[in-house]
């Protein structure tokens, strides 16, 4: 029978195996770039729930604020795709209709160049040279406060975007998430521009939010989807995920592609 001191230390070992397997996992979240800290209530406790993006480093320059004045797309690593990045001083008012043509069906949005002048010129822009044709939408999270499909990145791996990044245009106008610690409620039906953890990393990458979603208000809302294309979008999350970056979060079951993205306006 062991003794309370072989006790004592079989107990110490099993909890530093613990510390460094949870040391472990931290640093693996690290290593991965965030869409943002998703508030959920479990029980009473309010935990941050994340969903990662591993995409390319960003530079240490900072991009300027975009509010007014020109916008500020800087270089940033290698494009998915070739592109050239977008005139410097887009139009700031006036909607713009793109349409997603996936493999599930059409996904109409107006964006609102008032709302997110800079993000909304990009997005048309990169829609415009094709840099959105043929390209999956390759992660669906379906986990209680974040409810997204998300696209943008012509690798399918979450790592890809333009070779350009620029300054989130952070939205004011949202309301508190009925979950709270400081989360907004990005609301079914919006579009906004996916970053990493870091500021001023906005890019390619956007998420359709197709059910009340809770996170940070630092993601550059730029429009909204039509009805017509929330079908399609729910008809893609009741398939679920393959959960393959973890429960209710990973690629769509019902694969997604965009075969073009149309530019009307």
């Amino acid at each position: 029978m062991p003794t309370n001191e072989q006790r004592r230390k079989a107990a110490k070992r099993k909890l530093e195996r613990q510390i460094e397997r949870r040391a472990e996992r931290a640093r693996r979240r690290r290593q991965r770039l965030t869409i943002g800290a998703v508030v959920a209530v479990v029980v009473v406790v309010a935990a941050a729930v994340g969903i990662y993006l591993a995409t390319r480093p960003s530079t240490s320059e900072a991009a300027p604020a975009a509010a007014s004045g020109a916008c500020q797309y800087i270089p940033d690593g290698q494009a998915s795709k070739p592109v050239q990045a977008p005139d410097a001083n887009p139009a700031r008012t006036g909607t713009v209709n793109v349409t997603l043509q996936t493999s599930q069906g059409a996904i109409p949005m107006t964006l609102d160049r008032a709302q997110a002048p800079c993000a909304v010129n990009a997005v048309t822009s990169l829609a415009q040279q094709g840099f959105y044709n043929d390209t999956p939408c390759h992660r669906l999270t379906t986990g209680e406060g974040l409810k997204v499909l998300q696209c943008g990145d012509p690798t399918g791996s979450g790592s890809g975007g333009p070779g350009f990044r620029y300054a989130e245009e952070p939205p004011t106008n949202l309301p508190p998430s009925p979950q709270g610690q400081g989360a907004s409620d990005y609301s079914r039906g919006l579009v906004a521009m996916a970053k990493t953890s870091q500021p001023d990393t906005t890019g390619s990458q956007f998420f359709l939010v197709y059910a009340d979603s809770a996170l940070p208000p630092q993601y550059t809302v730029v429009g909204r989807i039509s009805d017509a294309g929330l079908a399609v979008l729910d008809k893609v999350a009741a398939a679920g995920s393959d959960n393959s970056n973890g429960d209710g979060d990973g690629k769509p079951k019902l694969p997604v592609q965009i075969t073009q993205a149309q530019v009307q306006g």
